[in-house]
């Protein structure tokens, strides 16, 4: 089967959903899929976004998403993301009966109506709108799953979420690795991800916690953060094994998203043995919450303490129950087949864009 995942969403954006998507489509060329991904990447003209100079949004994709389904003429198509490429996809699509799947990756409406007080109901309903087009909608859980139904969401199915245990592992157990290479003082807390507004850091660097707090990555908030907390080490991007590393460095991960589809920075912590800390919210609740593996609670401070008692090895266990063969098969039984006779009735696709 020939798969076209078009997404806004690519590299060399460095987030949970490229990871995803990337891996994904490594594990349906394992399967014996040809994919192609298509991103900003592959049009020749691009801005940044907003508030986020190093993502960068195609401008008037129309036509090189005509000429890429010209040349690759897919099987299945997939559109993960509300941006200008999924957009023009979703336009070429409905305009000529071309079936396709998507999936919801970002709360825009919990994010708007917690920052702004004002938001979330138009935030839906364009996702909505968006969604709603396709042949379905793929979610990670089963919390996502049922409150997106509530919203008027329709044709929901499940497409999980797992981790790359070889690669993310347990550093400390290997001989001769040095835990504390970063030389700072222990217990060291440590967050992963995008440095920006929607991942509400400042309630976790503004814990009173003992020994070194640490942020790993970068986003468009690092300048400020940097001056509003100079006791907390921000380290920029780490990548691969290096990452990897880091995350087994860590005394406890802590988490204070508020606003998570899943949060697979989580399970990539918790497979290198590293135990968590987050707000009892969607994503991180759907992961561990009842498990003795993180604490969640509202009191971020003493669920970051009381996680330095968690067992690590069982950690890595639990981290190891997530499959990406598993994922991958529920992503390949969830896409639509695009009919035949669709390409014959589209003749030639690129001139009429």
């Amino acid at each position: 089967m020939r798969i076209l995942i078009a997404s806004d969403a690519a590299a060399p954006q460095i987030n949970g959903v490229v990871r995803v998507l990337e891996t994904t489509a490594d594990w349906l060329r394992r399967f014996g899929h040809e994919v192609e991904l298509l991103g900003p990447a592959a049009c020749p003209h691009t801005i940044a976004a907003p508030g986020y100079p190093e993502v960068r949004l195609a401008v008037a994709p129309g036509r090189t998403i005509a000429r890429h389904i010209e040349a690759f003429r897919p099987d299945s198509i997939h559109i993960p993301v509300e941006g200008p490429i999924g957009l023009s996809m979703r336009r070429f699509c409905r305009t000529r009966g071309i079936p396709f799947t998507t999936s919801f990756h970002t709360r825009f409406g919990d994010y708007f109506d917690r920052k702004l007080g004002f938001g979330s109901a138009a935030a839906y309903a364009a996702q909505r709108w968006f969604h709603n087009g396709g042949a379905g909608m793929m979610v990670q859980t089963q919390t996502l799953e049922k409150e997106l139904g509530e919203r008027g969401f329709r044709n929901i199915s499940r497409w999980g979420r797992a981790v790359d245990t070889d690669l993310f592992h347990p550093c400390r157990d290997e001989p001769g690795f040095d835990a504390d290479f970063l030389n700072l003082p222990r217990p060291i807390f440590m967050y992963l991800g995008r440095v920006s507004d929607e991942k509400n850091l400042p309630a976790f660097l503004g814990l009173d916690l003992p020994g070194s707090k640490v942020v790993v990555g970068d986003g468009p908030t690092r300048t400020k953060l940097t001056a509003a907390y100079p006791a907390v080490h921000f380290l920029g991007y780490r990548h691969g094994a290096d990452l990897a590393r880091h995350l087994s460095a860590a005394d406890v991960f802590v988490f204070p998203s508020r606003f998570e589809t899943f949060g697979l920075v989580v399970l990539e912590a918790l497979a290198c043995g590293t135990p968590v800390a987050a707000l009892p919210v969607p994503g991180p609740r759907d992961i561990v919450g009842g498990t003795p593996h993180a604490v969640l609670s509202e009191d971020l401070r003493q669920a970051a303490l009381d996680a330095l008692s968690i067992d690590r090895a069982g950690c890595r266990r639990f981290a190891e129950g997530f499959s990406w063969e598993t994922c991958s098969r529920e992503f390949e039984a969830n896409l639509v087949a695009i009919p035949q006779n669709v390409w014959e009735r589209a003749g030639h696709i690129a001139q009429a864009a």
